[in-house]
């Protein structure tokens, strides 16, 4: 086109304005609206199903990670309403993203293993925060449930960062989740000594430990003919939170108490013998 001898004079503006400008100033009008309504609403669903959520008593953490799954979804929604009404075709756009989020997914299976193990964590609750867990070949206290990893503070007080996906795969012993505990002992008293007067000694110190609890009853009986010893087990209930001091302390008190009643508790020996004979035919 010569633009030099273009004249606009024969240019139909009316026409031009009828068949181009309204209707897509319409449509980019109708996707602004789409846009901002669409974004009210989701804003206000999000905060309804958020309070609805916290009343149902869910953990915090959880109810926040819903809401913002939802808030994105929501917002992907309006954003495709909006754009579909300009006239764009979102069926080849959808595709696109479904071929993108495929790719992504497989760059980050590991992340997403983590991501999946997170969110069954929070919706499961083996444990809380506070409680103490055994999980992933460590353990400690439980500080801070994330969707990748799990925070917990070691017995020593060191920061662990655990790999969800390693929690959840495993075996979990969740240490703190009952109100009481057992406490397993195994006393080994010598075979000369007086087993009943052992066994009274025993019953004598764990029922003087004022925190040992009546119910569920005491347990101490002969668990065992060893090699050396008779192993009598020594099996109270506590609380959970007076484990291990009840546990240190009832090992020194018995010990002591078998100390005062004569009775020995045997440890591993060996006995050399040394043939006479063979040593005087290497001395000559």
């Amino acid at each position: 086109m010569d633009l030099k001898n273009f004249d606009l004079s024969k240019l139909d503006f009316e026409k031009i304005f009828v068949e181009y400008i309204i209707p897509w100033g319409t449509s980019l009008v109708s996707a602004i609206l789409i846009f901002v309504v669409g974004s009210i609403i989701a804003k206000w669903l999000v905060r309804l199903i958020g309070k609805a959520l916290a009343k149902s008593k869910m953990d915090e953490m959880l109810v926040r990670f819903l809401t913002n799954i939802l808030k994105w979804v929501l917002t992907l929604i309006v954003v495709i309403a909006a754009i579909e009404q300009l006239g764009v075709d979102t069926t080849s756009f959808i595709a696109i993203l479904g071929a993108a989020g495929l790719a992504v997914g497989l760059a980050l299976k590991d992340s997403l293993q983590n991501f999946s193990s997170g969110v069954m964590l929070l919706i499961f609750r083996p444990f809380r925060a506070g409680d103490f867990v055994k999980a992933a070949g460590v353990e400690g206290v439980v500080e801070e449930i994330r969707i990748f990893s799990t925070t917990m503070r070691s017995p020593d007080n060191q920061e662990l960062i655990v790999p969800n996906g390693d929690i959840f795969n495993g075996t979990i012993t969740n240490v703190t989740a009952r109100d009481t505990r057992r406490i397993d002992l195994v006393i080994g008293v010598g075979y000369d000594d007086d087993l009943k007067l052992a066994k009274e000694t025993l019953e004598r110190v764990v029922r003087s430990e004022e925190r040992v609890l009546e119910e569920p009853e005491p347990f101490i009986a002969v668990g065992e003919l060893g090699g050396s010893s008779v192993d009598l087990h020594v099996r109270p209930w506590v609380k959970t939170p007076d484990y291990f001091a009840t546990k240190c302390a009832l090992t020194e008190e018995i010990k002591l108490a078998l100390d005062d009643a004569g009775i020995s508790i045997p440890y591993p020996q060996m006995d050399v013998h040394v043939d006479r004979t063979s040593v005087e035919a290497e001395k000559e």
